[in-house]
């Protein structure tokens, strides 16, 4: 009985503090959004958390004022960024080919001066006699090592950038280039397509299409932003 007693009053101990949290968790977002309806500035929305009751809570909406903030002027950014892209769209083909910029971007691999990936893709649709849209990744990666990576597939990524357990897609290869070759490595240029399907593309819209590549031993990560598949997804419609 005495054991039954101590093990009632942990309970309710646990859920008394759980209550706790998910109040202080309600009315700090309740804060949040009480201040950003005043609509006032920014820094005026920071000084009106500052007069809340305690340090706990004005530390936690400050936090949420400070990612709305960011969302917003991301929000901004993206709208410039999609009118840019709309308007290197290529459309043709009687209004049945849609060919996106040319992105290029380099990454560093290592802390050597030639240690870096140097990636150039593009998104391309082509309508079929259904209206039906077929999607593809044009993908060109060049990088300095002894082996040509000889990628096989990729993964997609999730929104915590976990890519292990995503959709898989084959990559096909259409042309590989050598040049520059030393004792100890060569400059390798793989070119290759990925289909990819609407919903992935309309799935990854809001936060960006990342893609892991994998070969035998190395891995490559591909980052399509939010505003260009935005601006290509409205070319096709």
């Amino acid at each position: 009985m005495k054991k039954l007693l101590q093990f009632f009053l942990i309970s309710l101990t646990i859920v008394g503090c759980s209550s706790m949290q998910l109040e202080a968790v309600s009315s700090s977002q309740d804060e949040t959004q009480r201040i950003l309806a005043l609509g006032l500035s920014h820094a005026e929305n920071l000084i009106e958390a500052k007069k809340l009751k305690d340090n706990h809570t004005v530390s936690v909406v400050t936090g949420q004022l400070m990612k709305a903030e960011n969302e917003r002027i991301q929000a901004i950014i993206d709208v410039e960024k999609i009118a840019e892209y709309s308007q290197l769209i290529n459309v043709s083909n009687d209004n049945s080919k849609f060919t996106a910029p040319k992105i290029s971007e380099s990454k560093r691999i290592g802390v050597l001066d030639d240690e870096y990936d140097y990636q150039d893709y593009f998104l391309q649709g082509t309508k079929d006699n259904n209206s039906l849209i077929q999607h593809q990744l044009h993908l060109s990666l060049k990088y300095n090592l002894r082996e040509r990576r000889n990628y096989s597939h990729a993964n997609v990524c999730d929104k915590w950038q976990r890519c292990d357990d995503g959709k898989k897609i084959d990559v096909s290869l259409s042309s590989t280039n050598v040049s520059g070759c030393t004792p100890s490595s060569c400059n390798y240029t793989e070119v290759m397509e990925l289909n990819l399907t609407d919903d992935i593309l309309r799935g990854n819209m809001d936060s960006g299409l990342s893609l892991r590549l994998f070969s035998k031993k190395e891995t490559s990560k591909v980052n399509i932003s939010s505003a260009y598949i935005k601006a290509y997804l409205k070319a096709t419609e």
